[in-house]
């Protein structure tokens, strides 16, 4: 991790308006879902079988390799089938076909129980049973960032969204304050931190103030944030909260973090006995019609979500589909993926060509990227297949924040040449026992 590290202080024109006042559409049933057996590169194990009958909040699914994540049905139906296709992380995996019966029978997934009477081992083993992940992104299993909690200073669950046009948080804590409060003193309690806050953006005046509301009385301090980009990243947030830099993961500077939809999540599990089934979802952009929050069941098709926000504006030809934000989601040629829990967002942009030229030299990217690497050398280094420049240049440290890509006067789409360069760094390691 470099030390010379961009100043970070970009603000965005964040777009949030277009869904930021609208109702959360939650109509949206579709007659089929399906469940990808992944989670992160871990496959995943059906634990039903075509023909079983199932009901929100059966277990379908785990993971159970070195680290174990339940998954749980979104619909109550029937299992008909395994399909292989691909995810919106752009990976092939077989997902598990269930038809909805459209009746929404649900089961209680967990016994009522009481975080503030339970041992920490007692916790910790509800959240890991309870299927708890990630779902600002990175869709990792939420307990193992709790296993060894040794000198926390600072528990803080994150409500920045910095991403342009997303706001699928802001409507969930909107909506689910109580759940947030649930859930936050819960992991503050896990942590074992000596305080907890939850940041958002200084300028989310009716979130902080029913924020602050809520946690009042409790050792939650509600900590504002500058408007600018990325700060909604693990690595800016804790420098901008404790003025500390890190290696590798955020205990390491006596932190530990949580997005605020975990933490909801968490509190559903907790109140209501009910696993991660639905998901908010931002569709924005200036290519559909109808921008809006959605509220879908795990596993909905995207075209099924665009066509409930009134489709594209344009020829399908002409639409650039993101799967995530504008700035670190990725592009996905078709809409027939399905929403996994740490999908947050479909941006559905216009596809105007660039008028791109050559690298101007100017350094630009350099100096702005918030992990202090160099892009134009990584791109230089990818073209040319160096494996050993690429590793020298720490490419693994790109969070693909889309900074250079932004502010690149020659149009070049830097972030998308270190990707390539991350995947042929991937495809030339050496596997286990040695061979490549």
């Amino acid at each position: 991790m470099s030390l010379l590290q961009g100043p970070m202080h970009h603000h965005l024109n964040g777009h949030k308006d277009l869904t930021m006042h609208k109702e959360v559409l939650k109509q949206i049933d579709p007659d089929v879902v399906w469940i990808p057996l992944v989670n992160g590169n871990a496959p995943c194990n059906a634990v039903v079988k075509v023909g079983d009958e199932v009901k929100v909040g059966t277990k379908i699914a785990e993971r159970n390799d070195r680290f174990y994540l339940p998954l749980f049905s979104p619909v109550s139906g029937t299992v008909t089938g395994i399909e292989k296709f691909m995810t919106s992380g752009m990976t092939q995996a077989n997902h598990l076909r269930i038809q909805n019966d459209h009746k929404n029978t649900a089961e209680r997934a967990f016994a009522p129980f009481d975080y503030e009477a339970a041992s920490w081992e007692e916790l910790l083993d509800f959240v890991k049973n309870s299927g708890m992940l990630g779902l600002g992104g990175a869709g990792f299993p939420t307990y193992v960032k709790y296993l060894k909690p040794e000198n926390v200073d600072l528990f803080v669950v994150n409500a920045v969204e910095c991403e342009p046009y997303l706001t699928a948080d802001y409507k969930n804590i909107e909506e689910n304050m109580g759940l947030l409060k649930t859930g936050t003193l819960a992991l503050y309690k896990l942590s074992k931190a000596a305080k907890g806050c939850v940041a958002i953006k200084e300028d989310k005046a009716e979130q902080i103030a029913a924020l602050k509301e809520a946690f009042a009385g409790t050792p939650i301090e509600i900590r504002t944030v500058p408007n600018i980009y990325p700060m909604g990243w693990e690595r800016t947030l804790v420098f901008q909260l404790t003025g500390k830099r890190y290696g590798m993961l955020p205990i390491e500077a006596g932190c530990i973090l949580n997005n605020a939809s975990t933490a909801i999540a968490l509190g559903r599990a907790i109140d209501e006995g009910m696993p991660i089934t639905h998901k908010y979802v931002t569709v924005s952009g200036d290519a559909v019609k109808n921008p809006v929050n959605v509220l879908v069941p795990v596993g909905t098709k995207a075209h099924d979500i665009i066509d409930a926000c009134g489709g594209f504006v344009e020829n399908t030809e002409d639409v650039l589909l993101i799967a995530g934000g504008p700035m670190m989601g990725k592009a996905i040629p078709n809409d027939a993926f399905v929403i996994q829990p740490q999908n947050n967002g479909l941006t559905i942009m216009k596809n105007r060509p660039l008028d791109t030229v050559k690298c101007l030299r100017c350094g630009r990217c350099t100096e702005t990227c918030p992990s202090g690497l160099q892009p134009v050398r990584i791109n230089a280094a990818q073209k040319a297949m160096n494996m050993e420049e690429l590793q020298i240049l720490s490419v693994n440290d790109c969070i693909e924040c889309g900074m250079c890509t932004y502010i690149c006067p020659s149009k070049i789409d830097v972030t998308e040449g270190i990707r390539r360069a991350k995947r042929y760094l991937r495809a030339k390691a050496p596997a286990p026992g040695g061979k490549k």
